[in-house]
């Protein structure tokens, strides 16, 4: 049961993550960074960091006990350079989401009652750099949702800050919602 309660959390943060990317695609540039003093600063910064997050929990998940996102050198290179392999755009963070999404779905298939005890070994990326915690395989996959879902919430305030008037819709109930009517639909 606890499977199934974590994989229907993470289909929702995909179908969430999907409507932010929508969303975001509407906007110019100046309002993808736009600053605002919630999240990780702006808009862009925000994707990158809920991205971000999701890519190194699935490595750690899958035993990286340090992973790092393709591309950071931790943050930008001075001068506004990017590093190597950093994402650049709303469509290339889109494509990379696709392509991290499926590893996410191909994990959750494999993922069994009796992992979800097991311990995952993390190294610190903020505070206390170079200490390696350990959390339950549950309690990380709980987490990536939960963070998922709290920056979703800072990327809509500041997509109504931007002015956008056409908010989406994140909540579960509504992704429930659309599920039960396409199916209704069909038969």
């Amino acid at each position: 049961m606890s499977v199934r309660l974590i994989s229907r959390l993470h289909e929702h943060r995909r179908w969430v993550n999907q409507a932010l990317l929508e969303s975001v695609q509407m906007l110019s540039e100046e309002q993808c960074v736009q600053e605002f003093a919630i999240g990780q600063g702006s808009i862009w910064h925000s994707l990158l960091h809920l991205y971000g997050a999701e890519y190194v929990w699935l490595e750690a998940l899958r035993g990286d006990e340090n992973p790092r996102v393709p591309g950071d050198l931790e943050g930008e290179i001075p001068g506004n350079q990017k590093a190597e392999g950093a994402i650049q755009t709303v469509s290339d963070l889109k494509l990379k989401w696709v392509a991290l999404e499926q590893r996410w779905m191909n994990y959750l298939e494999r993922l069994t009652e009796e992992k979800l005890d097991e311990v995952i070994r993390k190294r610190s990326s903020s505070s206390g750099k170079g200490r390696v915690h350990q959390t339950s395989r549950r309690d990380v996959l709980l987490h990536v949702c939960t963070h998922a879902h709290y920056t979703a919430s800072q990327v809509v305030n500041m997509l109504r800050q931007a002015g956008v008037t056409s908010l989406p819709d994140l909540m579960l109930i509504t992704l429930a919602r659309t599920q039960m009517a396409a199916l209704a639909d069909q038969g």
